[in-house]
């Protein structure tokens, strides 16, 4: 998603990089290589000029920070007006004036229109809504067909009429039905055209002026670049859209329609599709898609992710069967399988911050899981519960069973060990540690110098381990010197050269 705009906007911030501190001078030549970034990115002329103008301005503006880089400041400069350029925050349906509530969705020929009403749907449903399609799309053969499998599929309901009556009198008719089915909210599909049509856009103001939709939402194909921004602006003069929804953003590399649209048209992005499937429709967060855009990474999408795709409960047995040394294929099989449901792992890596931008051109193969999924299946009950007694004809077996070589199963089998190896010293390590190193032997003990330490160190997790009596690896030694206390017979390394000497006298 946006590659190539992220990847030229670092190569851009790379020049602060080299400079000692910020100065107007070097301030306008380096933005001179983000603007360049921006028009190859497609970005809409007018709206780079904007954007430059205003980043430059506050940049020679704002004091320089003896502690913070020269790119850092810029990045942070830059990462503001992005979110201001496509805010405000999308994702906001107007639920009140009708019941039900009226969606009217419009746009270009193959952007996706169709496809974005069923996940709107589904988008409905997570939030509690009773949704109603209308296929009013007469123009288009099959769509009709297209929206009552995708309806079939998601278990919502949808209205048609096939003997060639007219769509705002569908509509109409649609909203009537929903009504007396007791829905809350209402997606007119509407007829899709390959460009401004005066006879299709008069029709649409006609479902308008019959049905008075709550929300008008234009869906626009985010790789078309400008192409979108410009029909956007056109059904805007007409319709007085209340957003746009971005489809295919998962596959637009530049990115020049998610950084114009709001402001050429001055209506918010609502929602984004990023995927094929109908669950692949978020709403549009400006400030997590700057983030992303300037390689940060989006954390907070992609736990919000995993909240609604995986199983708590399911998780949370796993990891305490990981903790306790008892975790087996069986459960390292449906932890997989939870996972694959979150989507492509590129995209998922790329939601971490620092991750995304230095995959870079590297090719995630989500095939990966299949093979290891088959080698799995390959194996017996037993060898699940027990893989210590995959023996090397076992091995044989497995591999030929999934279509694996000898060595992909030997991996496999490795880095399982590893990986309970790992989750073993999880439990006596660290922790035990930390709780162990504790003075005063009781729960009650333990717990009193851990509130002394916070109160000294004021919440920071690093200096409160550091704090503990005999200090945590890693973490640096206990405060009142560098050193750690001695032992009775001193440190450890003097500890260790005196019991040297002791076994060489002895020999002698």
């Amino acid at each position: 998603m946006l590659e190539s705009l992220t990847k030229n906007l670092q190569g851009a911030f790379s020049f602060f990089r080299k400079r000692g501190h910020l100065t107007e001078d070097n301030i306008k030549e380096g933005m001179r290589e983000v603007r360049k970034a921006l028009l190859e990115a497609d970005v809409n002329i007018k709206v780079v000029k904007d954007f430059i103008k205003k980043v430059t301005e506050r940049a020679i503006g704002e004091d320089t920070l003896k502690s913070v880089r020269p790119e850092q400041q810029i990045v942070k400069i830059v990462q503001d007006e992005l979110e201001e350029l496509m805010g405000p925050v999308g994702g906001y349906i107007n639920f009140s004036g009708g019941s039900p509530t009226v969606i009217m969705m419009a746009g270009l020929q193959g952007s996706g229109k169709t496809t974005t009403c069923a996940k709107m749907c589904k988008y409905l449903v997570k939030k509690g809504k009773k949704p109603f399609l209308v296929a009013a799309d007469l123009q288009r053969p099959a769509a009709i067909d297209q929206l009552e499998v995708l309806g079939k599929d998601l278990g919502i309901p949808v209205y048609s009429e096939r003997d060639g009556g007219r769509a705002p009198k569908v509509c109409q008719r649609g909203v009537k039905e929903a009504q007396r089915l007791g829905m809350d909210v209402v997606i007119l599909d509407t007829a899709g055209r390959l460009h401004v049509d005066e006879a299709l856009m008069e029709e649409l103001q006609e479902i308008r002026d019959k049905t008075k939709p709550q929300e008008t939402f234009l869906v626009c194909d985010a790789m078309t670049g400008q192409d979108a921004v410009q029909s956007a602006r056109e059904f805007n003069s007409r319709l007085e859209l209340s957003g746009v929804i971005l489809t295919k953003l998962d596959g637009d590399a530049r990115g020049g329609a998610a950084l114009s649209i709001k402001t050429v048209t001055g209506k918010p992005i609502k929602f984004v599709g990023v995927g094929e499937k109908t669950s692949d429709f978020d709403e549009f967060h400006p400030d997590r898609m700057a983030s992303r855009i300037l390689g940060m990474g989006d954390i907070v999408s992609l736990v919000e992710k995993a909240q609604e795709t995986l199983d708590h409960d399911e998780s949370q047995a796993a990891l305490e069967k990981a903790l306790s040394n008892t975790f087996t294929f069986v459960d390292f099989l449906a932890q997989l399988q939870q996972v694959k449901k979150l989507g492509s792992i590129k995209d998922l890596l790329s939601m971490i911050p620092g991750v995304g931008s230095a995959l870079g051109d590297v090719n995630v193969d989500d095939k990966e899981f299949g093979r290891v999924e088959a080698m799995i299946q390959s194996m017996t009950a037993q060898e699940r519960l027990h893989p210590e007694v995959i023996d090397a004809s076992r091995r044989l077996r497995i591999s030929r069973g999934s279509g694996a070589t000898m060595a992909q199963v030997n991996d496999l089998l490795k880095q399982f060990k590893e990986m309970r190896r790992m989750f073993k010293g999880m439990k006596g390590g660290l922790m035990g540690k930390m709780m162990g190193g504790m003075m005063g032997g009781g729960r009650g003990a333990q717990k009193r110098k851990l509130e002394e330490i916070r109160k000294v160190h004021g919440g920071d997790p690093a200096a409160e381990m550091g704090a503990m009596p005999g200090g945590i690896p890693g973490f640096g030694p206990p405060p009142g010197g560098s050193k750690r206390p001695k032992t009775k017979s001193g440190s450890g390394a003097a500890a260790r050269k005196k019991k040297k000497k002791e076994r060489k006298r002895r020999k002698k």
